[in-house]
C-alpha cells in the first residue's frame, strides 16, 4: 500500500476514509469518517444488515477510499 496518509492520519493515528461504491442510496455523511489509521476493513450497518469496504491505495483529495466489496444480512 502507498504510503500516502492524511496529515491527520501521521498525526493523530486516525484518517478520513471515504466509502465508495455499494447502495447508492448511502448518505454522504456515512460515507465520509474518520477511522483508524490501520483499518483495512469497514463494516457499516445499514437497512438490516452490513456493507463491507475494503480500504484501497487510492486517496481522494485528503480522503483514502475504501471500496465496497460485499453485503451482509445480520444474524437474528
Amino acid at each position: 500500500m502507498k504510503d500516502e496518509t492524511s496529515s491527520l492520519d501521521r498525526y493523530s493515528g486516525q484518517l478520513d476514509a471515504l466509502l465508495e461504491g455499494g447502495p447508492a442510496d448511502i448518505p454522504t455523511d456515512r460515507r465520509e469518517q474518520l477511522v483508524e489509521a490501520g483499518l483495512e476493513k469497514i463494516k457499516l450497518p445499514y437497512y438490516g444488515g452490513y456493507e463491507h469496504f475494503e480500504r484501497t491505495d487510492e486517496q481522494s483529495g485528503h480522503f483514502v477510499v475504501y471500496r465496497w466489496v460485499a453485503r451482509t444480512e445480520i444474524a437474528e
